[in-house]
């Protein structure tokens, strides 16, 4: 892999130079192009001058800031950019060292794998890994990449270092019109099936995380090519329509997630065996309570008679 940018990792006065490879892979992805559909000629995106109607150039194309008034355009070469006073150039600041559940998903942008870009980074680079290793921290920090300052976190994986892209704060939007207009009550056996139900899921499998569209969509294409009807592998087609009856329809669902393992209908849940381990532990201690507290009475009565007789005799 080739580095797509290389800076420095600012930890107090350590410093680690290192570079950033793409953690993603943007070809895999289905995409698809533009066509014309009475021709299926490609539809480009040309670029053209807004003022002259001409296509222009690549050489000719430039960069340009639209303050909000959003008339005027002000041209900016790579030259201004680079110098402005931004710290965040050529070195990732970490400010912060915070836990991991404490950073939002909404704010998670793309990922990059960091690795030494000199011998001499090795050790601060493993130093800082193991740390956050042990402290189960993950920084956090500000770096300039691709021409924009961005926020940044940085943790540890698999024995290497991962930068994160994360949004700025003021780029989540609100959750306006979002949650239910009224508020909703749910009974406590509703919330009891429910958790059944997340009983009843087992582990992700490699056929879970499988890319099955991007595989039709290669076979209906190689079928138009070879004019052709697609081959498409049949599975079980998951019910649709509005759900009227929460309760019937989270049991249903308990039930075609044990089928799918190859269990019986009507058979236990993790939560069902817990319970059912506990009532028959219950079972068990109280049993072996009873039939101590039956010995202990079978020995008073053996001693009240041995006493007895020792008594008559002494008499």
């Amino acid at each position: 892999m080739r580095p797509t940018a290389k800076f420095s990792i600012s930890f107090g006065l350590v410093t680690i130079p290192v570079a950033a490879y793409n953690a993603t892979d943007s070809s895999a992805v289905v995409s698809f192009v533009r066509i014309h559909t009475t021709d299926g000629g490609r539809v480009r995106n040309q670029p053209v001058c807004s003022l002259e109607g001409v296509e222009i150039p690549p050489d000719e194309i430039g960069r340009g800031y639209q303050p909000g008034d959003g008339d005027t355009i002000v041209p900016l070469t790579d030259q201004d950019l680079e110098a402005l006073p931004l710290p965040t150039a050529r070195t990732l600041t970490i400010l912060a060292f915070v836990a991991g559940g404490d950073i939002d998903p909404l704010q998670m942008g793309k990922g990059y794998y960091l690795g030494v870009d000199s011998p001499a980074a090795a050790k601060p680079y493993v130093l800082l890994r193991d740390a956050m290793e042990r402290h189960q921290r993950v920084g956090l920090g500000k770096i300039a990449l691709h021409g924009r300052e961005t926020l940044a976190m940085i943790r540890p994986m698999a024995g290497a270092l991962v930068m994160q892209v994360l949004l700025w704060p003021h780029q989540i939007r609100p959750m306006d019109g979002v949650l239910p207009e009224r508020e909703v009550a749910v009974a406590d056996k509703e919330v009891a099936a429910a958790e059944a139900l997340m009983d009843s899921f087992g582990e992700l499998s490699e056929e879970d995380v499988h890319d099955h569209y991007r595989e039709a969509l290669e076979e209906l294409v190689a079928a138009k090519l070879a004019h052709r009807e697609p081959e498409f592998a049949t599975g079980e087609e998951q019910p649709a329509g509005q759900v009227m009856d929460l309760m019937a329809a989270l049991q249903d669902s308990v039930r075609a997630a044990q089928r799918s393992r190859g269990e019986e209908e009507g058979s236990r849940t993790p939560a069902k065996r817990a319970a059912s381990k506990k009532t028959a532990a219950s079972k068990k201690t109280a049993a072996a309570k009873k039939a101590a507290g039956q010995q202990s009475s079978t020995k008073k009565a053996t001693a009240k008679k041995t006493a007895g007789r020792g008594a008559r005799r002494a008499g």
